[in-house]
């Protein structure tokens, strides 16, 4: 038996600047709004198809990979408490997996999706149904694909609901507004890896940015598709801004609206009024925004925020369209020009340590103090030496070498035989080793100019092993080597308290009186800064293998990856669960 719970679901429904939709007959101001009937905990079953589609953007068509032919792909929307039942079929010529980005996938790593790490990938014609429960969590998330550069195409938006008779810590919105925030290229972006991969230079930067997959009026054929986001005058709305971009970390705005940021990466955060937000691939943002400006048309923006000194960008600007409800029609074809807002310098630093700043959690939490597990790693770039046995046009790097990724000198290499989880999980030697270090192999001047000795990491397929129970700090420092740089940095499987960033090298004995152990922020994905440093803590309680990884995917190509190995507890309800019987082959 099912007890219903009626909540306002977003405008899904996207329209172009005479408010029309193919197969529709709308007027201007004519919005699709979804009303659907939720009910206590539930089970929901989807089919994932992954195929090949013809999507037509910057007046090309090309063959995509998308899920069930839509891109972006579907929406799911949860509730707290929900189990998801996902059977994915792979149509498409390439393996793939799905990642449930941000969900703990408490005792369930088999359905947690980085290919090699918890399965095998999903061959072409094969199927693999993800089996999982959502406890404790409610926000925006996402889904997206983890094989090579499939997640360039292949994701959506993932939105949990409180519980029944739950409600937000802030008045329920009028209306409630996915915004994914995505790259194009006019190339196949596997195409765009694999050459990379060959010449060991960096790959070629995208062509367009995104806004729920269209890249707005600024581009070139992209004006009559230009997502168009209803506003009314009065009334707050819920914006759920997720950057889904491959590579690119994103600045965020609405023309002469302030935001009100009230979440992130699917927990509440202690609300706070900004102009501009930003984020790193991976990470997602609630805003609540209001009408109160005079009936019209206002643009919605996203611009890139690029750290890296002097490495190529896509500098493009994507748009969408806040349209009041209540503004006059427009002629038909004749439409009102929207008024631009002004983003922050494509470099502007300070802008963003401003608005991290600001993130605190709601209310007082309680961060692990006792630490059994103080590690420290270094996130950053380097380079590979030409070997011998490759030509000049393979190693196409910065003084005839190839590009390279680590964390503390270990450039992450995946396995091909099996994944970490099955090779754990059965006792098969020779696909990982336990030795990953907790501290870098050799300390230095690490944001300083860097002796070029220290520049060439050692590949390898590293884990480090975590009791089940024990609390966990990390130091996550960036390096100079190459460039600095803002990583995005996600951890499976977990959430952790960011309690502190700063710039330079970290140094404990004195920024550790800089700790906010009171009301730091809950996160997935940290932005470490620019030749600086972030501190994260989270309590070790979900057995399974988990990758961390910078969201930056030229940087997981490369290797800048680890994963933590954590150990069964006591008894079942601390044990990783059986391997399902239709974990795909290797």
């Amino acid at each position: 038996m099912q007890n219903s719970l009626h909540i306002h679901r977003f405008a899904h429904t996207q329209m172009n600047h005479e408010g029309s939709q193919e197969g529709l007959d709308v007027s201007c101001h004519s919005f699709a709004s979804i009303m659907v009937s939720t009910a206590v905990a539930k089970i929901q079953y989807h089919d994932f198809v992954v195929q090949a589609t013809p999507v037509k953007r910057l007046c090309k068509t090309r063959s995509t990979i998308t899920v069930n032919g839509q891109y972006p792909g579907p929406t799911l929307e949860v509730n707290d408490g929900d189990t998801l039942v996902i059977s994915v079929v792979n149509r498409a010529r390439y393996n793939v997996t799905i990642h449930w980005h941000g969900i703990r996938q408490v005792r369930t790593g088999w359905a947690d999706g980085p290919e090699f790490i918890t399965q095998c990938p999903i061959q072409p014609g094969g199927i693999y149904t993800y089996r999982f429960t959502i406890e404790g969590q409610e926000g925006t998330l996402w889904w997206h694909a983890h094989s090579s550069w499939l997640r360039a195409t292949v994701y959506g938006a993932l939105i949990i609901y409180p519980r029944q008779g739950s409600t937000y810590p802030f008045a329920e919105p009028k209306r409630e507004t996915p915004i994914l925030l995505g790259e194009w290229w006019n190339a196949n972006p596997i195409d765009v890896v694999n050459e990379a991969t060959r010449t060991g230079g960096a790959p070629n930067i995208s062509d367009a940015y995104t806004i729920n997959g269209q890249p707005g009026d600024l581009y070139r054929c992209s004006s009559s598709e230009t997502i168009i986001v209803p506003i009314d005058t009065g009334e707050t709305n819920l914006l759920r801004v997720i950057n889904a971009a491959l590579n690119q970390e994103l600045f965020f705005a609405v023309a002469s609206h302030e935001l009100i940021v009230v979440g992130a990466d699917a927990s509440y955060l202690k609300p706070f009024t900004t102009s501009v937000i930003m984020l790193g691939p991976g990470q997602t943002t609630d805003v609540l925004i209001t009408g109160d400006q005079p009936p019209g048309r206002y643009y919605m923006v996203a611009q890139p925020y690029q750290s890296a000194q002097g490495a190529p960008f896509d500098n493009t600007t994507t748009t969408a369209i806040l349209d009041y409800i209540s503004a006059p029609c427009p002629f038909r074809g004749t439409p009102s020009t929207p008024v631009m807002p002004t983003l922050p310098a494509f470099n502007d630093t300070a802008t963003v340590t401003a608005f991290t700043q600001n993130l605190r959690s709601p209310d007082n939490v309680s961060v692990p103090t006792d630490i059994d597990e103080n590690l420290f790693f270094t996130v950053g770039l380097g380079l590979f030496n030409c070997p011998p046995n490759l030509s000049s046009d393979q190693c196409q790097g910065p003084n005839g070498t190839r590009f390279a990724s680590s964390m503390n000198n270990m450039s992450f290499v995946l396995p091909s035989t099996y994944s970490i989880l099955q090779a754990y999980h059965q006792g098969i030697p020779g696909v990982f080793t336990t030795d990953f270090p907790a501290v870098p192999p050799v300390a230095f001047d690490y944001t300083g100019n860097v002796s070029q000795s220290l520049w060439q990491p050692v590949p390898g397929t590293k884990v480090y092993e975590l009791e089940y129970g024990s609390n966990v700090q990390i130091v996550l420092q960036d390096t100079s080597i190459v460039s600095g740089e803002n990583h995005p940095i996600h951890l499976h499987g977990y959430n952790f308290y960011v309690i502190a960033v700063g710039f330079g090298n970290f140094d404990p004995a004195t920024h550790t009186k800089e700790f906010n152990l009171v009301d730091p922020p809950m996160r997935n994905t940290v932005g470490v800064p620019v030749n600086g440093w972030a501190v994260i803590r989270f309590l070790a309680d979900n057995p399974g293998v988990w990758i961390m990884h910078c969201h930056l995917d030229v940087h997981i190509t490369w290797g800048l990856a680890m994963a933590f190995l954590v150990k069964d507890g006591v008894g079942g309800l601390q044990s990783l669960e059986s391997p399902p019987e239709d974990l795909p082959p290797c």
